[in-house]
């Protein structure tokens, strides 16, 4: 949906407003982001891809909890030449669409970039954290500022797209990882990946509900730590911030936006609203923002800071 007061612009990108489909939500074909644009968002990004194929963990693979869900999907795609074909022709897509590019050292990225390099992605975006995936961003998962250094330098030697670097919620100084991303050339900060990783036993069964036995934990439960680190950030860097993590209102995304970002990744909600959480949060936005006599989403933005 485009409402005047909504529109966002995120590192050139022009959004109709500032919802972001994340990662993992919806985003393994070309005819399913067709349907998430019709439900009114901003922006959407692919299920991460990697060079190879990838089979994932075995199911279950996602649980929810009474504060939100537990995942260990496994980074499952098809692969970066598949991907590339399916995401061929996005001109039929009427929304930016972001592309997300996984790998365990910086060349595996710059090959997955090599291969999506025909396709009109709007932005790439480098998942430098996961609880569940051995190997995947586990050395920037970890807050190593080196590792996380070289990976976005050598995807910025790769493409002139926009670079968004999703970062853990793990890391105990976030603001400096983040600093040290935009320093390689970052252009925005996601913040944030799953907590954790986390657990929860079946006494029944006496194990571990997930196949993998831990995953990463998102939902309501993440909210709150989602929004200190994007506080954190904002204070730390001068690029955007995507701010992802448990948000499934519009005051939930007015909240996360006065922390510090230009905009808002929206998975929670589509798991407690449906798909048409997108329309509904910007309804809710733009009725608070009228109510409060906000005329912009730029005018919102860090400003619990002041």
């Amino acid at each position: 949906m485009t409402t005047p007061i909504l529109i966002t612009d995120l590192c050139g990108i022009k959004m109709s407003n500032p919802t972001v489909l994340p990662s993992g939500f919806l985003g393994t074909s070309k005819s399913l982001l067709e349907r998430v644009a019709e439900s009114g968002v901003g922006a959407a990004t692919i299920k991460s891809v990697s060079f190879e194929a990838r089979e994932g963990h075995k199911n279950p693979t996602v649980i929810p909890f009474e504060g939100g869900m537990l995942n260990a999907v496994g980074y499952s795609n098809p692969g970066a030449e598949e991907t590339a074909r399916e995401f061929s022709d996005l001109n039929e897509v009427p929304i930016p669409v972001i592309a997300s590019i996984i790998g365990t050292e910086p060349d595996d990225f710059v090959r997955v970039v090599d291969k999506l390099s025909g396709n009109k992605f709007s932005a790439i975006e480098l998942p430098l954290s996961c609880p569940h995936t051995p190997g995947f961003g586990l050395l920037a998962g970890q807050g190593t500022p080196v590792s996380t250094g070289k990976i976005v330098s050598a995807v910025r030697k790769a493409s002139k797209l926009p670079i968004f670097v999703k970062l853990s919620p793990n890391i105990s100084e976030i603001g400096n990882l983040a600093k040290v991303a935009e320093n390689a050339g970052a252009d925005a900060i996601t913040a944030v990946n799953t907590l954790g990783p986390g657990m929860i036993i079946n006494i029944e069964a006496r194990k571990p509900v997930l196949s993998y036995k831990v995953g990463g934990v998102s939902g309501q439960a993440l909210r709150p730590v989602a929004m200190r680190c994007v506080y954190d950030i904002y204070g730390s860097v001068k690029i955007p911030i995507i701010g992802t993590g448990g948000i499934s209102t519009g005051r939930h995304a007015i909240e996360m936006i006065m922390a510090g970002a230009t905009a808002i990744g929206v998975g929670t909600g589509i798991y407690e609203r449906g798909i048409d959480v997108f329309r509904q949060i910007c309804l809710e936005m733009e009725e608070w923002m009228s109510e409060n006599s906000y005329n912009s989403i730029q005018e919102m933005i860090g400003i619990a800071h002041e």
